[in-house]
């Protein structure tokens, strides 16, 4: 939910565009193919024309001190907007590098909506320092906001929209359609002096009422809805795709409007909720920065790796059942699964964030070198941690220090490869046309079964035979 907004106005562009992954495809391999001077003559002329969500989406294409010297690039102006459509780690990672001065000066352009988007995944030091360059009214409004969870509606409800008083005339009415241009805004909201929801009134009904002086009392929709500020993200999203409507107002537990929930809010809640999906399945976070630092992409991933390991070896577990039938090699027979087991997992991790990355045209042929670099880094040093461990297991298992040695260089070779695989597989399909959602798992599998088994087997023959 923290980049809600990026998916809206991914969508934006995308409307505006016949081919926008290509678009944006070509130029990030203008962009990366260029190195230094030339890189910065490039986007500058590239800054000219973007809109702040191309802008975001070419520095998130690019590793993380190319990234911040771009940043530099961008103007003053533009900065908030760029952060609104970035996801959390790459945001946080250019917040990080910034001066205080220019931080101070960001955090003083910010609104309320915008810092509650950004707390979710901001330290509370960062979080303090922003609010502090806001005025009392504007803390005031993030302290509503911040008093839903981040999977309540009310956190994350559009505060822009047409609110009246009953008493108030057909006339002004329509005076507010004509003035106020806002996104999926076909309904006007009546409230009390306290701001209590008291009903809507639709602009069809606003605009054909011949006489402007009559109420807007007189016109209140009695099918009208609404969705309480409590309501779970999803719960929001399916309530307004099973109204029909464009917007539904979001009221608190007292019945005070708070905000708005818009289709399209919706379609974005949705869309991210199944890409969080895919990404947990290979224990990762929608969010995730497609050049995190290596330190901070292994120690984010070992922890599935972990769970994976337990599972592992409870396949390795059941093997060694019937460890009684098995000939000389039984202690490979058992372990083999763990070695299979650790590649596919790691090489999962990198397909899925390959995957998400061509989805919005952000890997080409100028950054995917870099990209291997950084996934082959990650790879290392997870393999290394997890070969440590599973040799002194696999050695006092079987007590024999040597299959300790062979196993934690099977799984660190594997999970090196795994890595490069992740990159390579998705890249090979679609130069084949091929979908490497739908493919490249198995392929990967494969690759990681055939390296994982070729190595094990391969070290334990020339150290046992």
């Amino acid at each position: 939910m923290n980049d809600l907004k990026n998916e809206l106005n991914s969508e934006d562009e995308i409307e505006t565009n016949s081919s926008p992954q290509a678009d944006v495809s070509q130029v990030v391999l203008q962009l990366t193919e260029a190195e230094g001077d030339e890189q910065a003559e490039v986007f500058s002329e590239i800054l000219i024309d973007a809109e702040p969500g191309t802008i975001a989406l070419l520095l998130e294409s690019l590793p993380l001190d190319e990234r911040y010297e771009r940043w530099q690039q961008v103007d003053v102006e533009e900065r908030v907007d760029v952060l609104n459509l970035m996801r959390a780690d790459p945001r946080l990672g250019i917040l990080k590098k910034m001066p205080d001065e220019e931080l101070d000066l960001l955090f003083s352009q910010l609104s309320p909506e915008d810092l509650i988007e950004w707390s979710d995944s901001l330290p509370d030091n960062i979080t303090d320092r922003a609010l502090a360059q806001m005025g009392e009214r504007q803390r005031k409004h993030y302290e509503l906001y911040n008093q839903y969870t981040e999977n309540e509606i009310g956190r994350y409800a559009d505060h822009q929209m047409l609110a009246l008083s009953p008493s108030s005339t057909v006339a002004q009415g329509q005076r507010f359609f004509r003035r106020i241009d806002l996104d999926c805004n076909d309904h006007l909201f009546l409230v009390d002096v306290n701001d209590k929801y008291l009903g809507t009134v639709r602009r069809y009904d606003v605009f054909k009422t011949a006489d402007t002086s009559t109420n807007l009392q007189s016109l209140k929709w009695d099918d009208s809805r609404v969705i309480s500020a409590d309501s779970s993200l999803i719960e929001a999203a399916e309530a307004i795709e099973h109204s029909r409507e464009l917007e539904l107002p979001v009221v608190d537990e007292d019945g005070i409007l708070i905000g708005r929930m818009t289709l399209r809010t919706a379609t974005a809640l949705v869309r991210e909720h199944y890409e969080a999906q895919l990404m947990a399945t290979a224990g990762m976070d929608e969010h995730d920065d497609l050049f995190a630092p290596i330190f901070v992409g292994a120690k984010r991933r070992a922890v599935w790796l972990g769970i994976n390991l337990l599972t592992a070896f409870l396949a390795s577990a059941t093997i060694g059942m019937f460890e009684n039938v098995l000939s000389q090699v039984v202690a490979l027979a058992v372990l083999m699964p763990i070695v299979a087991s650790m590649g596919g997992i790691a090489g999962s991790q990198s397909l899925t964030l390959m995957i998400r990355g061509m989805a919005m045209g952000q890997i080409t042929a100028g950054n995917v070198m870099s990209l291997m670099k950084n996934e082959l880094g990650i790879g290392a040093l997870n393999g290394t941690l997890w070969a440590i461990v599973i040799g002194i297991i696999a050695g006092w298992w079987f007590d024999d220090n040597v299959m300790g040695i062979v196993i934690a260089c099977a799984i660190l070779i594997n999970m090196a490869v795994a890595a490069i695989a992740g990159v390579m597989v998705p890249m090979i399909l679609q130069r084949f046309n091929q979908d490497a959602a739908l493919s490249g798992s198995v392929i990967l599998t494969t690759v990681t079964d055939v390296v994982g088994f070729f190595t094990f087997l391969g070290l334990a023959s020339i150290l046992y035979l």
